[in-house]
């Protein structure tokens, strides 16, 4: 369970102030997929960053399994899985290696990290390449393994930046099928993206970010049903065109304003 309440974030710019994240709450049940939504900017990655606890917020918390990222940063990180087309792998090192290591950085034990790697080694398809550099690998197997790597320690909480980009449809149908598993096994996940139409597809629920601020809510049924529109990219457009003063027009079970 990820509880997220009034996450904010400044960041100093010379002599200005710029407000990334503006009061930014919401909450993801188990076996749920939650798509944090918007254009490029508009501080979804920043938010991420501060439920994993890589980035302290000027105010808000945020809390996962019990445990308050403020008080208990370790605890989070042994929680949380992160998959994101930023983190790069270790070029000098195979994908056996790379998950070994990280294993044992989660504090897995031998043996179960040996049966780990080798059931993530089937479950995404990377025995053909388990022993080959990283630097030798295409952009869509060094993918799967970063999403094996996400899941080397187990965790009840997935978030997930971006996690299609660069990839072809091939490398994107085996993203689709992760989160269809993560959402089985009964996982919290957030998926930040900016393509809405892959956003359709995967995510119960959705949080439209705009400017750092949180200004709609809701599933997809919801957002249809207070916008007469039928896609998310629609959706998106025509809510982002009301201005935000008028949004309590929009029943209140099927937004949430900031």
């Amino acid at each position: 369970m990820i509880y997220v309440r009034d996450l904010t974030r400044v960041f100093e710019s010379g002599n200005q102030d710029v407000l990334a994240v503006d009061q930014v709450s919401f909450h993801v049940k188990p076996g749920e997929v939650y798509g944090l939504l918007g254009p490029n900017g508009a501080g979804k990655t920043t938010t991420l960053r501060m439920i994993l606890g890589l980035l302290k917020p000027t105010s808000g918390d945020a809390e996962v399994e019990g445990f308050l990222v403020s008080t208990h940063p370790d605890e989070i990180k042994r929680r949380v899985g992160l998959v994101s087309t930023s983190a790069g792998l270790y070029q000098w090192l195979t994908p056996r290696e790379i998950l070994t290591f990280f294993a044992d950085v989660y504090g897995v034990p031998a043996l179960q990290a040996a049966d780990q790697v080798e059931k993530l080694s089937r479950l995404f398809g990377l025995s053909a390449f388990m022993d080959r550099r990283s630097a030798t690998l295409s952009t869509g197997q060094k993918q799967r393994v970063n999403l094996a790597r996400s899941l080397i320690h187990d965790p009840p909480v997935m978030l997930m930046d971006e996690p299609t980009r660069g990839l072809d449809v091939v490398g994107s149908k085996v993203i689709f099928d992760y989160i269809d598993l993560l959402r089985d096994e009964g996982k919290a996940v957030i998926v930040s993206t900016h393509r809405l139409d892959e956003a359709e597809q995967l995510c119960d629920r959705f949080g439209l970010l705009h400017n750092g601020k949180k200004d709609y809510e809701g599933t997809l049924a919801e957002l249809q049903q207070c916008t007469s529109c039928q896609t998310l990219t629609q959706i998106f457009l025509q809510l982002l065109d009301a201005p935000v003063e008028n949004a309590n027009q929009v029943p209140a079970a099927q937004r949430e304003l900031i």
